[in-house]
């Protein structure tokens, strides 16, 4: 299990006989140690170093097997991942290796570097010498250790579970480790490795997919979905499918039996405070404060306006009264007049005048016509209008009279300014497609944006090809440019140059034609909508590279927003120890290789495969998936003559059956015949490795 308990170390080391041996299982995800005769290996820790820097001092430490979380807050871990010794299966870095083993014999007691017992270490199915003689000589020229012996650790997990009965003396041993799974056939109690197989799919692989398939869903949540979690969502939540291509049909159905098995992680998530209403004081006083603010802003723009109209009167005082001393000067000291003033005739200064009359007055009736919307009051002024004259006294009559004079003055302003407003409306409306039609003929003249961003060698597009009379314009221009270079240049001294214009600009109104009706209508219908739904945008309005972009609608976060749904990632995983070709890797499945390995045994013959078949042991640590021995024991079967006798068990423990093996097969007597001492190291070297061969049965 990831980030586990640090080992404690060990404190009677001393009270072992030095004739005792030590027992490694050198696994790729675990490293355990532990004395020969005891049923539980007394370390265990992750097989890997780290080598983080601290953010203080910016020392480089080492760290061996888990760590704990709370103290790598002190250390920097960005530049430094979890690093193996191993290749595969196959050590080949003896520095990290070295690193594990001091380690290990430091936690287990040992004193100094020199370590005095005999050790069994485990190793892979088929390990290369290479390896093999680097450790060798590492174990002995690195710790002085008496002796060493190497061992497999699937035919130890094999041979304990013989011992107890779970499997034959001839069987089949499925491991599937971290890096790799092996098919060992045994015969008589002995592994034949001749007919052994192995494929480069594990537990490691299972993970990798498992937080491959997590990131892809779930992008949001990639900081949560680490290694380690993963780790432990794999050993708990995914199985074996029996059958493959079922469990996918029924997963795409959406049955109610695919929700059933659905798992949910729920991610930390803390629900957002719940937004009250606010109180009709609080209404209120927002109220009051919109209301204080806008009376503000109306007392500024009165100010300004104010202000406006005070500087217009003063300007067109000033202009009267230079015009009135203009009258004054005499003609012959008028420019020296003008030139003092920074006018240049008289006709400017009117002008000026006019300017700033018209002004005036249109400030002025801003002033009044807002007074006018500011007065609530103005409606209520009209009280006599609709009583009859009869019921009235002579001084009321001569008030109605008054108020039907100011409602009809008031009425008529306001139409006046409504016929001025649609007026105004109108004229734009009319710009704009005058501006419309112009740049139509533009485009239609240089071609179009399109044109020139889709086809930047200078043809022209499929769509943008040119007509007979846009043809015959290119055409007058191209002579026209031709005749202009003979020469001097004398375009436009006769009437008929004259004429190209008119010819150029015929065409482009001959097309236009069919279009101002469409153009109208459009336009008619268009200001229709707006009166409608003042936030309409027609579509000929946005430009040709401008995208409508919709404004996303942006909800709370919930619950569930926080949850990691695992359905058909479950058994989807696993999949890939029988199908390898699913991430990539054209091998073959595990039960593929089960009869592959039958298929190579030396001695043939019905009752010696029968007796293989009928005792195929699991172990390791990927085959703890639910379902595994079922799938197997299926797969088995199609490759199977008729009939055959089929059994599949699990190891009593398929982690820690390895090493219980080794202990109990160290703990025998015979055990120190089979070791290869540092006598001989020295004296026959590292070429008598290649003829070491452990005998597993006594």
């Amino acid at each position: 299990m990831p980030y586990a308990t640090r080992p404690s170390r060990q404190s009677d080391y001393n009270l072992f006989d030095s004739s005792c041996p030590i027992v490694i299982d050198n696994g790729c995800f675990n490293f355990r140690i532990g004395w020969t005769g005891e049923s539980d290996p007394r370390i265990t820790f992750r097989n890997m170093v780290q080598r983080p820097r601290h953010k203080a001092t910016g020392e480089t430490v080492t760290i061996v097997g888990d760590h704990d979380p709370a103290l790598m807050k002190y250390f920097d871990c960005t530049r430094s991942s979890h690093r193996s010794a191993f290749d595969g299966n196959v050590v080949y870095q003896f520095e990290i290796m070295e690193y594990i083993l001091d380690y290990g014999f430091e936690r287990m007691g040992a004193d100094g570097s020199q370590v005095d017992h005999p050790i069994l270490i485990t190793e892979c199915v088929c390990n290369p010498v290479q390896s093999r003689s680097k450790l060798a000589e590492l174990l002995f020229e690195g710790y002085g250790v008496p002796s060493v012996a190497f061992g497999v650790d699937a035919v130890f997990s094999y041979k304990y579970n013989q011992q107890l009965g779970v499997c034959d003396k001839d069987g089949l041993a499925i491991c599937s480790g971290l890096n790799t799974s092996h098919i060992i056939p045994f015969v008589n109690g002995e592994p034949v490795f001749e007919a052994c197989c192995r494929t480069n799919i594990g537990g490691y692989h299972v993970t990798d997919y498992l937080k491959q398939l997590l990131s892809l869903k779930y992008p949001n949540h990639m900081s949560n979905i680490t290694w380690e979690k993963v780790e432990d969502l794999k050993m708990e939540h995914c199985y074996v499918a029996l059958d493959y291509a079922s469990e996918v049909r029924l997963f795409q159905k959406g049955a109610k039996e695919a929700e059933e098995k659905n798992r949910c992680w729920q991610l930390p998530w803390i629900p957002p405070p719940a937004e009250e209403p606010p109180s009709e004081e609080e209404i209120a006083r927002k109220a009051a404060i919109k209301e204080k603010q806008g009376q503000r802003l109306r007392e500024m723009a009165a100010a300004k306006r104010s202000s406006r109209i005070t500087e217009l009167e003063n300007e067109l005082q000033g202009l009267e009264f230079l015009l009135h001393q203009l009258e004054n000067v005499q003609e012959n000291d008028v420019p020296s007049f003008l030139s003092e003033t920074g006018y240049i005739s008289k006709l400017e200064i009117e002008s000026a005048v006019v300017r700033v009359t018209q002004s005036l007055k249109k400030a002025k009736r801003e002033q009044v016509e807002i007074e006018e919307k500011m007065d609530p009051s103005m409606t209520e002024k009209y009280t006599l209008i609709n009583i009859p004259d009869n019921m009235l006294s002579p001084e009321q009559l001569k008030e109605k009279r008054k108020q039907l004079f100011i409602k009809t003055t008031s009425e008529g302003r306001q139409r006046a300014k409504q016929k001025r407003f649609e007026e105004e409306l109108d004229r734009e409306r009319q710009n704009e497609l005058d501006e419309k039609k112009r740049l139509g003929k533009r485009l239609k003249v240089n071609g179009t944006h399109t044109n020139e961003s889709h086809n930047s060698s200078g043809g022209v597009g499929r769509g943008e090809r040119l007509n007979a009379a846009q043809k015959e314009r290119m055409r007058l221009l191209t002579t026209a440019a031709f005749d202009r270079g003979k020469g001097e240049d004398t375009f436009g001294t006769r009437d008929e140059d004259w004429q190209l214009y008119k010819l150029m600009s015929k065409d482009i109104d001959d097309d236009d034609e069919g279009q101002d009706e469409d153009e109208a209508e459009l336009a008619r219908v268009t200001s229709r909508l707006q009166d409608i739904d003042p936030t309409f945008v027609a579509k000929s309005e946005i430009g040709p590279f401008q995208t409508i972009v919709e404004i996303p609608r942006f909800r709370p976060l919930t619950k569930e927003d926080f949850q990691i749904i695992l359905g058909v990632e479950r058994f989807r995983c696993p999949e890939i120890l029988f199908q390898p070709n699913m991430i990539g890797i054209d091998q073959a499945g595990m039960d593929e290789m089960a009869g592959i390995s039958i298929r190579r045994l030396p001695l043939k013959g019905n009752s010696v495969e029968e007796r293989i078949t009928n005792s195929i042991l699991m172990t390791g640590g990927s085959c703890l998936f639910p379902g595994m021995g079922e799938r197997l024991e299926a797969g088995i079967r199609k490759i199977r003559p008729f009939e055959s006798p089929i059994r599949v068990v699990r190891a009593s423990d398929p982690v820690l059956d390895a090493w219980r093996g080794a202990a109990a097969f160290a703990a025998a007597v015979p055990f120190s015949e089979q070791t290869f001492s540092r006598q001989d190291y020295y004296e026959k070297g590292e070429d008598w490795l290649r003829r070491y061969n452990l005998r597993y049965t006594f």
